[in-house]
């Protein structure tokens, strides 16, 4: 080796003295570059580098040096030439020293890509793929691949004038990321690789030629490939897609942020979230290319990305939503992660942020002049809220049961109610109209999510934080928001789908030809309705008689009341349903409330429809004969009784609705007698259902139908004198004699007019007036207290006496042993 080494100091210009090494790859190359790589003196130089390994480093370098100084001298047959050699001798030789060697041909590599000539830039691209393809044995400690990625990275925005040439530099370009990527991702010594300032070089190179794919929606479905055929090669986009999925399929835990950041910022900077079909397929292309467990990593991403541009133009946010749509959608078939309420926390606050711009600009618009443009802002605004509704319902309803209960949870604890805090929806910071906007949306998503919602007990589908503001949407005097209560409603309870079979409120001739589906209630349900059953038919009784009720109002309360039957009924909530049946046909024949004849008709045929439902349910023949007979009479004198009729357009309505034609109503001691055999208590009947009252008429604003009293009312009816005490406590008490308890015509003027005669006094009295009224008030407060408290608390009688207070008195009183009784088990 020493003399190898003078010889090529003292007598270089010497061919015999020159190294061999040196003659044999001199060799390779002919006189004509035509005529191509010598084949035998290629094998002498592969078998002299595979028995003397030591020399490929002096090989390598010598053959760079050759290929340096041909294509300075634009002699490219031989830079071809040496490129092949290298190739082969890559190929041949597997052994520690082939690290030197490599470093040689990485640089001759790196020549050929800063050159101009396209067809150098191809071959040095094509040899670098080869030399990625190779496994070493051992990993390199030293060696980076930062050059390549910024220079395959430039090819792939070549804008060459040929198209046919930029296309090849395009391929080439990624050919050689995809390379980097096969060569690096799997070194654990390389993982530089996937720091932004690389990411930042390769996904937007690949993410521009994928731009000019002719079938996007063929690029997001995960078992089509992306190169077809024998040119799909050569198809820059396809061949982007392709390594762009290798990539991702490749991303660790910890990296999946700085690979999809890329592509956010790649989206941005060329303005395609509006329209977003190439942002929704890179996102398909995102979410099932990855592994499933790190789904969330890319929804955090664009949730992150969303609250950044929550100031740009609606269509951009809505590009957005609907990209954050699509990947919810696949990451719902997997894994999601700890995400799940974050998602939703997200999406609602920027629902808030849609209607407080939506409404902005309406305010803007009434005092603008230019109406078209915030017409067209507002109904952007609308497509965002929209996106977002979408969103929320489809992830929502791709949840499991146990999630999905949560999540409903979650979205019924952000809809603002009057009465009740609302910690992210503040109705009395966006008003009347956005709350309303905001309680529509929510109720929208909240009928998506809870469809298909199958719970084995209604006490976890339903429980009091979720059905307490629910029904208090009910009572509000919006007929779409009773409307959207009752559908969701539907969701729930109809766990056996038999909505589609009782679609529409009519009188249905043969129940058993539906073939419902049901099943024995449960005792978890049978305790459901014993505490919340009240609530039910409440909600149900209150809601049939609002004024703005419409046919699809009485739809949906006929369908309500019938898959409570089907679902939760035993004997005893038979019982109390068909008292509701006769509670609504009362209230339409008395009408306290002064509805309108439409709404009183209304609600004379949704209880002959369901009574109709109910009698064939039970399978009670004189039941059903009496609610046929009913039907058949009004069929004849008073159709406008019966649904098919009364819910027709233009259909005449009576003046009046007489009370006296009993035949035409249905009575409760009929259908009591048709239910007296057993199983049923039928003695209950007779009792009239009167509603519960609660708090949610306060909560909902709406008024109570039983009117408060002050308390100095209360004290100085509940404590007469003992004679008149008396005699009103032997009263009979009846049905009519409630209904005058709870009668209340002209309360609220009286209540009016006695405000107002304390306000004058307060205002016009001298102090000293209004300062003895007050004592006397506080006086006879006192006196009435003491004597409660003389009637209710009362010491044990004691030999020594007791004290007593008598108007405002105290009195000792003595009582003799022989007078006092004591308990049986006391004396012996």
């Amino acid at each position: 080796m020493d003399s190898e080494n003078n010889e090529s100091g003292v007598c270089g210009c010497c061919g015999p003295l020159r190294p061999r090494y040196k003659r044999l790859v001199d060799n390779i190359f002919p006189e004509d570059p035509k005529d191509g790589l010598s084949k035998s003196d290629m094998e002498k130089l592969t078998f002299y580098a595979v028995s003397a390994p030591e020399k490929l480093d002096r090989i390598g370098a010598y053959l760079a040096e050759r290929l340096s100084r041909d294509v300075v001298r634009h002699r490219y047959g031989y830079v071809v030439i040496a490129m092949e050699a290298l190739d082969q001798l890559l190929m041949a030789c597997h052994s520690q020293s082939i690290k030197p060697f490599v470093e040689s041909f990485l640089h001759m590599v790196a020549k050929l890509l800063e050159s101009r000539e396209p067809d150098l830039q191809v071959l040095g691209t094509n040899s670098f793929v080869k030399f990625a393809n190779i496994e070493e044995d051992t990993p390199s400690y030293h060696r980076r691949y930062d050059f390549f990625v910024s220079q395959f990275s430039a090819m792939c925005h070549s804008t060459h004038e040929d198209t046919e040439t930029r296309t090849r530099i395009r391929v080439a370009g990624i050919k050689g990321l995809q390379g980097v990527v096969r060569k690096t991702v799997n070194d654990e010594l390389q993982a530089i690789i996937w720091e932004p300032q690389h990411m930042d070089k390769l996904i937007p190179s690949m993410l521009f030629n994928m731009q000019d794919s002719d079938d996007l929606d063929r690029a997001g479905h995960p078992s089509t490939p992306s190169v077809a055929g024998q040119d799909g090669e050569e198809n820059p986009a396809a061949l982007a897609e392709s390594c762009f999925r290798e990539l991702l399929g490749r991303a660790a835990y910890g990296n999946m942020n700085n690979a999809v950041r890329p592509v956010l910022v790649h989206l941005d900077n060329h303005h395609l979230w509006d329209p977003n079909e190439f942002a929704v397929s890179c996102f398909r292309i995102i979410m099932y290319s990855i592994q499933a467990q790190h789904s969330h990593h890319v929804i955090q991403q664009v949730l992150n990305h969303l609250d950044t541009n929550n100031k740009n133009t609606p269509r951009v946010r809505a590009g957005i939503v609907q990209v954050l749509l699509e990947t919810v959608a696949i990451a719902a078939k997997g894994s999601v992660g700890p995400t799940v309420l974050e998602v939703f926390n997200t999406l609602l606050k920027h629902l808030r942020m849609s209607v407080d711009f939506e409404l902005g600009e309406s305010s803007r618009r009434n005092s603008s002049v230019s109406v078209s443009s915030s017409r067209g802002k507002e109904s952007e605004e609308r497509i965002v809220q929209n996106a977002i509704i979408q969103t929320i319902g489809f992830f929502g309803g791709n949840l499991p049961d146990y999630q999905r209960a949560e999540v409903m949870m979650f979205i019924m604890g952000k809809v603002p109610v009057y009465g009740t805090p609302c910690h992210t929806l503040d109705p009395g910071k966006i008003g009347n109209q956005g709350t309303k906007r905001i309680q529509t949306m929510l109720l929208s998503s909240l009928i998506m999510v809870t469809s298909g919602f199958k719970s084995k007990s209604m006490a976890g589908a339903l429980p009091p934080p979720f059905l307490d503001p629910l029904f208090s949407i009910s009572l509000m005097e919006d007929g779409e928001l009773r409307q959207m209560v009752l559908e969701i409603l539907h969701n729930i309870i109809d766990r056996h789908d038999n909505r589609a079979k009782l679609r529409g409120i009519r009188i249905i001739p043969n129940v058993a030809a539906l073939k419902i589906k049901r099943e024995k209630i449960s005792k978890q349900d049978v305790a459901f309705m014993k505490k919340h059953g009240q609530q039910l038919y409440r909600h149900i009784y209150l809601g049939c008689k609002e004024e703005d009720n419409v046919h699809k109002n009485f739809e949906l309360l006929f369908t309500t009341l019938a898959i409570l039957t089907i679902e939760l009924a035993n004997e005893e909530v038979v019982i109390d349903l068909i008292r509701l049946a006769i509670a609504l046909q009362d209230m339409a024949l008395v009408n306290e409330e002064n509805m309108p004849m439409c709404i009183r008709c209304g609600i004379m045929a949704l209880v002959a429809a369901y009574l109709n439902f109910l009698s064939q349910m039970i399978a009670n023949p004189p039941f059903c004969q009496h609610v046929s007979k009913v039907i058949e009479l009004r069929n004849m004198d008073a159709p406008y009784l019966l649904p098919e009729h009364i819910f027709r357009d233009k259909c005449p309505l009576p003046d009046s609705l007489d009370k006296d034609d009993r035949l035409l109503y249905f009575q409760t001691a009929d259908m009591a007698e048709c239910l007296a055999g057993p199983g049923y208590n039928a003695e209950r009947l007779s009792v009239p259902y009167i509603p519960q009252v609660t708090d949610e008429d306060r909560l909902t604003r709406r008024k109570s139908f039983v009117d408060t009293t002050s308390i100095q009312d209360i004290m100085s009816n509940s404590l007469p004198d003992k004679v008149s005490g008396r005699s009103q406590l032997a009263e009979e008490i009846t049905f009519e004699t409630l209904k005058k308890a709870i009668d209340t015509t002209g309360l609220e003027e009286q209540e009016r007019e006695k405000r107002r005669q304390v306000m004058e006094k307060f205002q016009k009295a001298p102090f000293e007036e209004i300062a003895a009224h007050c004592e006397s008030k506080a006086n006879m407060l006192h006196d009435r207290l003491a004597q409660i408290f003389e009637l209710t608390i009362r010491p044990p009688p004691s030999p020594s006496g007791v004290v007593s207070i008598s108007a405002g008195h105290t009195q000792h009183q003595s009582v003799p042993v022989y007078e006092m009784k004591f308990p049986d088990l006391c004396v012996y």
